[in-house]
């Protein structure tokens, strides 16, 4: 008898880290999101040590969390893609 995607773990485990990865592309781009924002109300008054303490502290913080982020999410769908092509749904 063949597992459907209900019961197989390895394709739950795998849609758990694909959310995972979600979420942390959305946490990853919103950083950027706010270094961005910083960076032009710094640019428009002035670039106080705390506007540039939160551009620096938003492009680490979300540089290291999208990264990985991006390549795990490609690492699911490819072996996701890999799973329909090989007829395992």
């Amino acid at each position: 008898m063949r597992a459907t995607s209900d019961d197989d773990p390895v394709r739950l485990r795998r849609a758990r880290i694909g959310r995972l990865a979600g979420t942390g592309r959305r946490l990853g781009y919103g950083l950027l999101g706010v270094a961005m924002t910083a960076f032009f109300v710094g640019a428009a008054t002035s670039f106080t040590k705390a506007v540039v303490a939160v551009v620096v502290t938003s492009l680490a913080a979300g540089s290291a969390v999208l990264l990985p982020a991006i390549v795990v999410g490609y690492g699911v769908r490819a072996a996701e893609r890999d799973d329909r092509q090989r007829g395992v749904r």
